[in-house]
């Protein structure tokens, strides 16, 4: 390491031991939160170990440090006004979109699911399968005949019974309430 290396890296050491406090104090002043001022703090000096020149003729390291600060922390106010722009672009578009359904959509879809599946309860398994995959997956009667390896006329008769059998527990349950 050469003499004005060896200098400059002693007077840096110097301006960060001198004032770094200093700084951390003034930022958490101006910004109200520790950790971002720890984080301006720390951006304003690594801005002027990595500044070419970057102690040359300083006679007023706190004016230095402090305008140094204010240029990150501008940047940063324009980088925040930004990102807020962005996500309330976002969440404007998700609010305009289908598909991303309510809180309140997924408990009543939770409910209906809940519902549905007391009803069928104590339905045969096979009627059970037709029902679900029919009025949940949305599968045609011909799909869902070939899958189970029945005719197309035996599934409704799988989604007859199984209309029949939640018709009939829910009057089971309507006149013996929990």
């Amino acid at each position: 390491m050469s003499s004005s290396d060896l200098a400059q890296r002693q007077e840096l050491e110097a301006l960060y031991s001198g004032h770094h406090g200093w700084l951390h104090r003034w930022l958490q002043g101006k910004l109200g939160c520790a950790h971002h001022a720890a984080d301006v703090a720390q951006d304003t000096f690594v801005r002027i170990i990595s500044s070419r020149d970057a102690l040359l003729g300083i006679d007023q390291p706190r004016a230095y440090l402090t305008t140094i600060a204010k240029r990150l922390l501008i940047d940063r106010s324009r980088r925040q006004l930004v990102e807020q722009a962005y996500l309330a672009e976002i969440a404007l578009i998700a609010d305009t979109l289908p598909g991303y359904p309510s809180p309140e959509e997924i408990a009543m879809a939770v409910e209906a699911l809940a519902q549905i599946a007391d009803a069928l309860e104590g339905a045969p398994a096979r009627v059970r399968e037709a029902f679900l995959r029919h009025y949940l997956d949305d599968q045609t009667q011909a799909d869902i005949a070939v899958d189970m390896g029945v005719s197309e006329r035996m599934v409704r008769k799988y989604l007859v019974q199984a209309l029949l059998h939640c018709r009939a527990r829910c009057a089971a349950l309507a006149d013996h309430p929990l």
